[in-house]
């Protein structure tokens, strides 16, 4: 219990200056100062002073516990990949879990803003299942969903980022899509406010600003794990920070795409993915 807790309580913390360190580089790209690094994190803390309010079109007790289980689900990858080295498979379920309890948190509220949000969480779901290829392409490769054991593979045979680049560009791909200010953010466009973390106040919100957090520390532990291999925690942080650099980058420099583009473009970058990483497999 006492590992569990630690390493949640390490992606929570690392996760948000994550967060809080893409927003800087992003308003430093776009010549602003910008926030300070731990503003996530002291957004986070904030909410749960603040007093929660609940709209009256909020379908009861539902709206309130859909935002405590988008924190569960985040805490239950943490164990997974951290502290029990489990399944990958396990893992992709857990994110899949994700896109329905996002849906949900929308269409609980009764707020239009957050109604549209879930209609897009189901149409985002279209163009990031294609990229859930990665997990037969990493399969063919290493013969295994284990996290250990992929490890493990690569301890003797190298890197998979190497061996299967377009593989790990179609999951940076998916970590892009998640990422704050993304063209891909399609469920938290500017359009239609906060999407569907729009009705949310006070604790709930502190909820759901904790699995964002997990979420994205998560997101790139499973990649470096998965495409590098098992590193100390510096190296872990090293290679999450260039990531979020690359990410701040990306997010301030390129236009929030419509959702019509934004399925398109994944879609396509899936498919040439998996036929391009097939190819690489029967040459090498």
């Amino acid at each position: 219990m006492g590992n569990i807790i630690v390493n949640v309580l390490i992606a929570f913390l690392i996760g948000s200056l994550l967060l809080g360190f893409q927003r800087k580089v992003m308003a430093r790209i776009q010549r602003r100062p910008g926030p300070p690094v731990i503003q996530h994190l002291l957004h986070t803390l904030k909410f749960y002073i603040k007093e929660s309010s609940f709209p009256r079109t909020a379908a009861m007790p539902f709206y309130i516990a859909i935002a405590a289980t988008l924190c569960g689900i985040w805490i239950s990858a943490v164990i997974i990949g951290p502290v029990l080295e489990g399944s990958l498979l396990l893992f992709f379920g857990i994110y899949a879990l994700h896109k329905i309890v996002e849906h949900n948190a929308g269409s609980s509220s009764g707020s239009p803003y957050g109604k549209l949000s879930c209609v897009r969480a189901v149409f985002s779901a279209a163009a990031e299942m294609p990229l859930f290829a990665v997990l037969a392409i990493i399969y063919l490769q290493t013969r295994t969903m284990i996290i250990s054991d992929i490890i493990g593979y690569q301890s003797i045979h190298g890197p998979l980022l190497l061996k299967l680049p377009l593989a790990a560009m179609m999951f940076f791909v998916l970590i892009l899509s998640k990422a704050p200010y993304s063209p891909f953010s399609i469920t938290k466009g500017k359009d239609i406010i906060s999407g569907y973390e729009t009705e949310h106040f006070g604790v709930l919100r502190g909820y759901l600003m904790i699995s964002e957090s997990i979420a994205w520390y998560m997101l790139l532990w499973i990649f470096l794990t998965v495409f590098i291999g098992g590193l100390s925690l510096p190296l872990y942080i090293l290679g999450m920070v260039i990531i979020t650099t690359i990410t701040a980058f990306i997010n301030a420099t390129t236009p929030m795409l419509n959702p019509n583009h934004s399925v398109a473009i994944q879609v396509i970058l899936a498919f040439v993915g998996i036929a391009g990483s097939i190819v690489l497999m029967l040459v090498m």
